[in-house]
């Protein structure tokens, strides 16, 4: 068994994925994976994960995938399904080096498709319930305008000192993600299919003023899940509602997860 110190390096295939870690270990309690947007790292969950864990009693494991943080850099550029192979490649044999027993995905935007990804392909029953927050499961207008704009802002202005915060290689970070999404092939890109194998509870959150994506992500995923599908829209935020509007996002969420949880210790 493997023991997860506060923050450290585990590798998996070619790459050192940087993590952080708090609280009880995966073979003491559950544990809730933190799956990070397209432009995110373990760091910029902030106390998230400390929040999550205070209000469960979970363990909460955040990393950087390759080519974020502190982690490994990936090779570009990347394949178009490249969220697919962070969903089937990488995260199953991340759960397994950690000792994943029983817990939650919990993913934003990137990191709520890969869970989707993951979640409706595998099936694996040690996923007893995922949290989406801003997820994608198809490409929309909306997403391809913002994803513009803000390569312009990353050319253009400070934008890119500010990421270099995050990411040893800020380049490797921003054009690894911002050329896939860029490229005409990837307006084909679906994963509403993944939708409909989910056989675990799922929670959608939300903002109401989301720049990269509409109601009609929740719309797909009411139309294609069977299992049982809990959306809050959060007022007053945009992309990052666990940023924006901390207070709600992340009762939101830990309320889901007990549920979640609860159901589970009385079957």
């Amino acid at each position: 068994m493997t023991h997860l110190a506060p923050a450290g390096l585990i590798t998996i295939a070619d790459s050192a994925l940087e993590y952080r870690f708090t609280g009880p270990q995966p073979d003491a309690a559950p544990t809730l994976v933190m799956l990070h947007e397209g432009l995110g790292a373990a760091a910029l969950w902030g106390d998230v994960p400390e929040t999550l864990g205070a209000a469960t009693g979970c363990g909460v494991f955040a990393y950087s995938r390759a080519g974020y943080g502190a982690s490994s850099p990936a090779a570009l550029p990347r394949g178009l399904d490249y969220m697919h192979r962070e969903a089937l490649d990488v995260l199953p044999a991340l759960l397994d080096a950690i000792g994943f027993r029983r817990g939650l995905l919990i993913g934003h935007s990137d990191g709520a498709s890969i869970a989707t990804i993951y979640a409706g392909t595998l099936q694996d029953h040690r996923v007893r319930g995922l949290v989406l927050i801003a997820p994608h499961f198809i490409v929309e207008d909306v997403s391809i305008a913002s994803i513009a704009s803000i390569k312009t802002a990353y050319q253009t202005t400070d934008l890119k000192s500010k990421l270099g915060r995050w990411h040893a290689d800020v380049d490797n970070a921003f054009y690894g993600w911002n050329d896939a999404w860029l490229d005409p092939r990837f307006r084909g890109w679906d994963i509403s299919e993944s939708l409909a194998y989910i056989r675990v509870p799922v929670a959608i959150v939300q903002g109401a003023d989301d720049q990269y994506g509409t109601l009609r992500q929740i719309e797909i995923a009411r139309e294609e899940c069977y299992c049982p599908v809990d959306v809050t829209i959060i007022p007053g935020a945009a992309h990052a509602p666990h940023r924006e509007a901390a207070a709600l996002t992340l009762a939101t969420i830990s309320g889901f997860v007990n549920d979640v949880m609860r159901i589970e210790a009385a079957s």
